[in-house]
């Protein structure tokens, strides 16, 4: 089937699909009939849940799916992430333990990468794993993680040597969220929502198995579950309501609605550009010569931005990697974000600090000033895409870095003064910290 057209894909899924729905299941059974007839991820091998298709067999048929009225795969960091990374990287035996329970949706799944030290330098990260039989001893802080609260597992990235240089030293793992060494707590934001977490892993254990790739390989694998993060996001509006009844259409609105419930102040985060233009009007600032300039620029530069995401989105459906579009247009969405903000602030005046008003797009509107601030972090700050940009399209300098060449012990073993206080003195064998 390698040759077929995307039309010939569509047909081929419409007529499994008709012949296969049965909305009186449950949601699980239905994703059991939707695995085995390999056409949950199609661009996969023939020996993992797969039909050899390229890649773009995937997104045709999803949307198949969900156009003749039916469910595709899951919502969320299990298929989005985590699967494609153990297909990617994993052994056999990983495969075949977590990737169908992924595929289905019966394993719910975090990503345990940042630190409150380690965020954008990722390969800084200092939570460290040691060997101790088949087993490997986990220790350490995680941050930024959604969907910890109530995942099944998480994909941890942690060091597992001291002595090689910071990349060198990192190994990936698959690890049991339910057991007693980890402990989640939710993270208040300044605009009154609890989308994310840290997670404090004390002692925790993850089987020699549960490895991803080889020691070592940690940076190399994570690079990998980057690279799939770039078109995770496209997911979070994968599944609309569909007009069909039963069992399994219910059962994946409320798997897709407590999904949903994380993201839904991420419109707020990237500035509600499609406000501006009415609350000028609402506010009676339409008018104003400079208000309407600065609406002229920022919607200009928006509308920029979403070209270049078309370039971007083109590409990747003819199968060519990655290349400069995806970091200028994370950089374009900060930028967005920030003309958003003052255009907002100029708009509203005062009533931008208003949580709850008369106007129940107050509320909104003070969610977008203290929301798109984010904008420029998440999913790596501009800083790094900045650096990507000039060092691996323009050919600059690497970035000065101290750090560069030294085993990650003479590194990490660095000592914060508070006060005269010697405080977090990490000790480079168990990854703990220790005061002194």
């Amino acid at each position: 089937m390698s040759g077929l057209s995307e039309e010939a894909v569509r047909t081929a899924v419409l007529d499994w699909f008709h012949g296969a729905w049965d909305p009186n299941l449950s949601l699980l059974e239905w994703r059991d009939v939707l695995v085995d007839s390999r056409w949950a991820v199609p661009s996969w091998s023939s020996d993992w849940f797969g039909r050899d298709l390229p890649a773009w067999a995937d997104r045709v048929a999803h949307a198949t799916i969900r156009q003749a009225g039916g469910v595709a795969v899951p919502l969320g960091a299990g298929f989005g992430l985590a699967a494609p990374t153990m297909y990617d990287h994993g052994s056999d035996a990983l495969k075949h333990k977590y990737l169908r329970r992924t595929l289905t949706g019966e394993l719910a799944w975090c990503q345990l990468f940042s630190e409150p030290g380690a965020g954008s330098d990722l390969a800084g990260l200092k939570a460290t794993a040691v060997r101790d039989g088949d087993e490997w001893i986990v220790n350490g802080q995680k941050v930024w993680n959604t969907s910890a609260d109530h995942a099944d597992m998480g994909i941890l990235v942690v060091r597992t040597n001291w002595d090689e240089v910071k990349h060198a030293g990192l190994s990936y793992f698959v690890i049991d969220m339910h057991q007693d060494g980890v402990e989640v707590r939710p993270i208040e934001q300044m605009n009154y929502y609890n989308s994310f977490n840290e997670v404090f892993l004390s002692d925790a254990r993850v089987p020699h198995e549960n490895m991803v790739g080889s020691e070592g390989d940690g940076w190399k694998v994570a690079r990998g579950t980057l690279a799939h993060e770039r078109s995770f996001s496209t997911q979070r509006n994968a599944f609309v309501g569909s007009e069909s009844k039963g069992r399994v259409v219910d059962e994946a609105t409320d798997e897709a609605t407590e999904y949903l419930k994380t993201y839904e102040w991420y419109p707020q985060r990237m500035g509600r550009v499609d406000l501006v233009i009415e609350r000028a009007q609402a506010m009676g600032r339409v008018d104003d010569p400079i208000v309407r300039q600065e609406l002229m620029k920022l919607i200009s530069f928006q509308r920029a931005s979403e070209w270049t995401a078309g370039r971007a989105k083109a590409g990747r459906e003819l199968g060519r990697p990655p290349g400069s579009e995806g970091s200028i247009g994370k950089l374009a969405l900060s930028e967005v974000a920030r003309r958003c903000n003052q255009v907002h602030t100029m708009i509203a005046g005062p009533r931008g600090l208003l949580r709850e008003g008369d106007d129940p797009m107050d509320t909104v509107i003070a969610e977008v000033l203290v929301s798109t601030p984010a904008q420029s972090i998440a999913g790596g700050t501009d800083e790094i895409q900045r650096n990507i940009l000039g060092e691996g399209i323009l050919g600059l300098p690497k970035e000065p870095a101290t750090d560069r060449g030294m085993p990650f012990r003479t590194v990490g073993k660095t000592v914060e003064k508070t006060a005269g206080k010697t405080v977090g003195k990490t000790d480079g064998t168990t990854g703990k910290t220790t005061d002194s």
